[in-house]
């Protein structure tokens, strides 16, 4: 199994725009393949069936985080441990670039099959990466079909405005906001939105204060929060009686994060939802 792998683990640390040719397919179809990220969770349960998942990750069955949680309700789960995966006999262990790396240091080190799925900042680096996962396991033209659904839906959004377009803030805990270069930002762009957070200086991703948003003038604002999320002190300032008050001048949107925390299929739905809160601006 080693002298199999190690060219694999080695090519697929997998960046968003990379070339095809970065994706290597392994010998015929991994029959045990684990899970130690959401994202990767999202997309093996829509590229193979259950019978070849030997785990997902707790959370791919929280409805509130994972948009596959039916799925996952048929595949045992893991907590991102090694000594969870490792009595697995996996053929196959994919995880995130920035997740469970204590896990995935031991893993390394132990010549597991490992693959790093890394966080694509695009749409075709979205597709991309469904492409050479779909390769990895066996299944490109599930991952084709998968991306051709995709696209079509994005093709299928309402034309953009002419300039100038709403402005829009996508306002999370603490006051973090998406700005250009993220794939929140060119969400935003294909909803016909103009993305207020690149009016400042604040890169791809920053803390936005308050005041900011108030002052702005943003048409819409969206709030990346679930109604049923426990209370937490991060996400008290999305219930800031401020915030409150701008709803009788600003159109608020609800975005579940679990439509656009992890780059798959169901980016296209929270295009969908920005793009019916863009028709709705006066």
């Amino acid at each position: 199994m080693r002298p199999t792998f190690l060219g694999l683990a080695a090519a697929l640390l997998l960046s968003a725009g990379g070339p095809a040719a970065a994706w290597e397919a392994a010998p015929g179809k991994p029959q045990r393949i684990v899970s130690l990220n959401l994202c990767a969770d999202e997309l093996l349960l829509r590229l193979v069936g259950p019978e070849r998942l030997a785990a997902v990750t707790w959370l791919a069955r929280d409805p509130g985080a994972s948009t596959v949680a039916a799925l996952a309700s048929r595949v045992p789960v893991n907590h991102g441990t090694a000594e969870e995966i490792l009595p697995l006999a996996p053929d196959l262990i994919v995880a995130g670039r920035y997740t469970t790396r204590v896990a995935v240091g031991l893993l390394t080190r132990l010549d597991a099959p490992l693959l790093e799925l890394d966080v694509p900042q695009s749409v075709a680096g979205v597709a991309e990466q469904i492409r050479g996962l779909a390769r990895a396991v066996g299944e490109p033209e599930r991952g084709e079909a998968l991306v051709a659904g995709l696209r079509a839906r994005l093709d299928a959004l309402p034309p953009a405005p002419p300039w100038p377009r709403p402005t829009a803030v996508v306002l999370r805990p603490n006051g973090f906001v998406a700005g250009s270069g993220s794939l929140v930002d060119e969400l935003l762009a294909r909803a016909g939105l103009e993305n207020m957070a690149d009016r400042l200086p604040l890169g791809s991703q920053g803390a936005l204060p308050l005041e900011a948003i108030i002052l702005g003038g943003a048409d819409v604002l969206i709030v990346d929060a679930a109604p049923d999320a426990p209370p937490s002190l991060a996400g008290a300032l999305l219930r800031h009686p401020a915030l409150k008050a701008m709803k009788r001048q600003v159109r608020t949107v609800s975005l579940p994060s679990r439509l656009w925390t992890c780059p798959g299929p169901q980016i296209a739905e929270a295009a969908e939802r920005l793009a019916a809160a863009r028709e709705a601006v006066p």
